[in-house]
């Protein structure tokens, strides 16, 4: 029998020898058992990450790869951990990465046989870099761990090489994402001059007798700087919507489901295990630097959200605006803010890649991503529209998908600290999931009048893109139907199973320990002693859900029928004075995206240094 420790190298091991197997024996092997060897291998992922996540329960795993076990206090080698919210992430990717496998049996053209294995083995090696990263104890692992997670993500958002678009879209993704990485090995480099450790909890243990000087603020922003750049954090998020819109729907899925919040998830672990000693970092100060820094991206990304008519582009910024609330629950500081968040970001991710699978149908059918050019196109598509438009409700917050529950708990936390948030989060799920109602009324059911032209030079239609497919025409396969029924069903699983929530409520608990998390690396066991999270079903919840579900519809009605009405001239002044703006910050141009990295730097900078 397997010990536990054992399945944490296992888990990044499966997918790593799984992606040779594929890129090797994709030569010689026909499509069909490419896939089915694809499955086999992304199921058996799954299967390990589930057990793990099974025995570990409410403790933590931990592995020292090759037996380098610490000395006196002292280690040389690498350490994995394992707890629930870490593991939880690892098994969402790997269930996120068997959902994609089964999508893409039939989404591509027969590549020719000498790369039919690229693809798959890239996604493989791509959930290797996510699980390393949710699983390492070690801070420079988790560095390398990220960039193989970035380095597949490049290439697989510029598979297709012969358009030149998804290129561009890549080097775009590839060249920030890069140079914030930079920064972050530059802080790595500042810790590891400081305190000669490169663990997590090392390196707590270290600081733990330093107060916070301005070399260790410096280094927590450079070291973070990375992370919220992947995370899509404001004004670090120009490269996510130019990615979406060019890569692969199924790599779409992986972006946005599960490798953004990855950058939020290294933050905090990064916070609780080196930083939140009795002389780290004040809590306040960095709690008021980063729910400025989430209510910012989820207006922003709210906003743009709104005003896009190319599907892809609309589901990215969505992305950035919840990616901003996640933000906001996180930086509370408190178990009830993690579990509310753990819940939110796993109800997202099936929500998020579902709307992505069945923008992928009407590209595939229409060769168009464009909502005023398919309007009334989509009416030979009811079961894709029916998806379409659960996913824009579950988006809004209806009750009972996890959604809901998950922005329930994080209001209520965000709430009790600054009464004025639960707003953003009404008006951020309401406007996201209203421009998902609204494509969906236009493209699905045709309603309303035939949507006007605004040539103004800032806007991406997303019409003439070339179908992923050979014959557009075919019927649409079964996989790509019910992967994001699946998806969806998962999303409402997670609202209505009473056990998930209790379970992510200790490992919330147990996330923000970081007495329990640095004594489990040194093997030994300490019970949480905080109280536990609440996390269920509140009158206020509900109420809150269903006003900015009734607002998403309210919003997508006015759009489709509201054109003459009397707020349609404020809507055109607000266009002007913010949109257009907001529209020509994001220009496409690599120059102005590295310039927004700076200067998010050294905002950072002198704001936690105040």
């Amino acid at each position: 029998m397997v010990r536990t420790a054992d399945l944490l190298p296992l888990a990044v091991a499966v997918p790593l020898f799984g992606a040779v197997v594929l890129a090797i024996g994709g030569r010689w092997l026909p499509r069909v058992a490419i896939d089915a060897l694809a499955t086999a291998w992304a199921a058996l992922e799954v299967a390990g990450l589930a057990v793990l996540w099974q025995r570990t329960g409410d403790g933590h795993s931990v592995s020292w790869l090759g037996g380098w076990y610490p000395v006196r206090g002292e280690s040389v080698g690498i350490v994995l951990v394992g707890d629930r919210i870490g593991i939880g992430l690892a098994l969402l990717a790997g269930a996120l990465v068997l959902a994609v496998v089964v999508y893409s049996w039939r989404y591509f053209d027969e590549p020719p046989v000498q790369h039919a294995g690229t693809f798959p083995a890239l996604i493989l090696l791509f959930e290797a870099g996510m699980c390393g990263f949710a699983l390492t104890g070690d801070l420079f692992d988790a560095f390398v761990f990220f960039e193989l997670m970035g380095a597949a993500a490049y290439a697989l958002t510029g598979y297709r090489i012969e358009d030149p678009r998804p290129v561009q879209g890549a080097l775009i993704f590839g060249v920030v994402n890069s140079l914030g990485a930079y920064c972050t090995l530059l802080g790595i480099g500042l810790l590891y001059a400081r305190t000669g450790e490169l663990g997590l909890a090392q390196i707590g243990l270290k600081l733990a007798g330093h107060h916070a000087d301005s070399l260790l603020t410096a280094a927590f922003v450079l070291v973070i700087t990375g992370l919220l750049v992947k995370a899509a954090v404001v004004p670090f998020h120009f490269w996510l919507p130019d990615a979406h819109a060019v890569a692969p729907t199924p790599v779409c899925m992986l972006l946005s489901g599960v490798m953004v919040e990855l950058g939020l998830y290294g933050t905090l672990r990064i916070y609780w295990v080196v930083l939140s000693g009795p002389h780290g970092i004040a809590p306040p100060h960095l709690r008021a630097t980063f729910v400025a820094a989430g209510v910012l991206t989820a207006l922003v990304g709210a906003v743009m959200c709104w005003q896009q008519r190319h599907l892809k582009r609309m589901l990215a910024f969505s992305t950035v605006g919840h990616v901003g609330l996640f933000l906001i629950g996180m930086a509370l500081l408190t178990p009830e803010g993690v579990a509310g968040v753990a819940l939110y970001v796993a109800a997202h991710a099936g929500v998020k890649a579902a709307l992505f699978a069945t923008a992928g149908v009407l590209l595939d059918r229409h060769g168009s991503v464009d909502e005023h050019g398919l309007y009334g196109r989509g009416r030979d598509l009811p079961l894709v529209g029916a998806l379409f438009g659960l996913g824009g409700l579950a988006l809004a917050g209806l009750p009972p998908f996890g959604t809901a529950l998950g922005k329930a708990v994080t209001e209520h936390a965000a709430g009790e600290r600054f009464p004025w948030l639960p707003v953003v989060f009404v008006l951020v799920s309401a406007a996201t999931g209203g421009a998902v109602l609204r494509a969906c009324a236009r493209i699905f059911a045709g309603v309303g009048p035939r949507p006007r032209e605004h040539d103004d030079g800032t806007e991406t239609t997303g019409s003439g893109e070339a179908p992923e497919i050979r014959d557009p025409q075919r019927p649409v396969p079964i996989p790509m139907l019910a992967v994001p029924a699946a998806l969806l069903c998962a999303s409402l699983v997670a609202g209505l199973l009473p056990g998930f929530g209790s379970a992510l409520a200790h490992a919330a608990r147990q996330f923000t320990d970081r007495t329990a998390y640095t004594a489990a690396v040194f093997g030994h066991a300490v019970t949480p002693s905080a109280p536990l999270p609440e996390v269920g079903w509140s009158v206020e919840g509900v109420l809150l859900s269903l006003a900015s579900t009734a607002l998403a519809a309210l919003f997508a009605a006015a759009a489709v029928w509201g054109t003459g009405l009397p707020w349609h001239g404020v809507g055109r002044a607000v266009r002007q004075r913010v949109v257009l703006p907001l529209r020509r910050l994001h220009s496409g141009h690599l120059g102005d995206y590295v310039t927004w990295l700076v200067v998010g730097v050294a905002v950072l900078l002198v704001v936690m240094a105040a």
